[in-house]
């Protein structure tokens, strides 16, 4: 995959997430249980050291972490994930807007808007499909992919347990 340049939106910019992103405020979206409800990363006890070894798991891969900031203020508010399968030509794609103050403000589908367009065209690399999943009653996310022009593939029925009740994990994916 090609290395990621700032991308920028009306409401956003996208770059690559650095050391420089591992703050008090980016560890505690990671332990704030609204923000991971419907990830794994509630399972998880955050550090910066923690989030230290994860950013470095990113060195020597195809992968993508991903800063989302606000474009006014340059305030981070989120992140994104891409993983990606050069011998395949697929990624998956993974989005946490962490400042609940930018919730519902379409900053998250702008970000998720420019960051699929960007790996969907030549310059983003061979990626000729992206994929993504969520739990079926995270319906913010549902929302997101089906408006960004993702197509519903699949069913994981009752893969998770989300506060003691069985969810559906939803598959999507879009092609370049």
């Amino acid at each position: 995959m090609a290395p990621f340049p700032e991308l920028s939106g009306d409401k956003v910019v996208l770059r690559p997430f650095g050391p420089q992103d591992i703050t008090n405020a980016y560890v505690g979206w990671l332990g704030d249980p609204e923000v991971t409800r419907f990830s794994n990363q509630r399972f998880r006890t955050h550090t910066l050291d923690t989030c230290r070894e994860y950013l470095a798991s990113f060195e020597g891969t195809p992968n993508r972490f991903v800063s989302i900031h606000d474009r006014g203020s340059d305030k981070a508010i989120g992140t994104m994930t891409a993983y990606a399968n050069p011998h395949h030509g697929t990624c998956d794609v993974g989005i946490m807007i962490g400042n609940r103050d930018y919730w519902s403000g379409g900053y998250g589908q702008e970000a998720w808007n420019l960051l699929l367009d960007w790996l969907l065209s030549p310059d983003g690399g061979a990626i000729r499909k992206v994929t993504a999943g969520t739990l079926s009653c995270n319906g913010g996310m549902v929302k997101l992919m089906e408006r960004s022009g993702m197509a519903r593939e699949g069913v994981r029925v009752a893969q998770e347990i989300v506060e003691g009740a069985p969810q559906d994990m939803v598959l999507y994916g879009r092609f370049a």
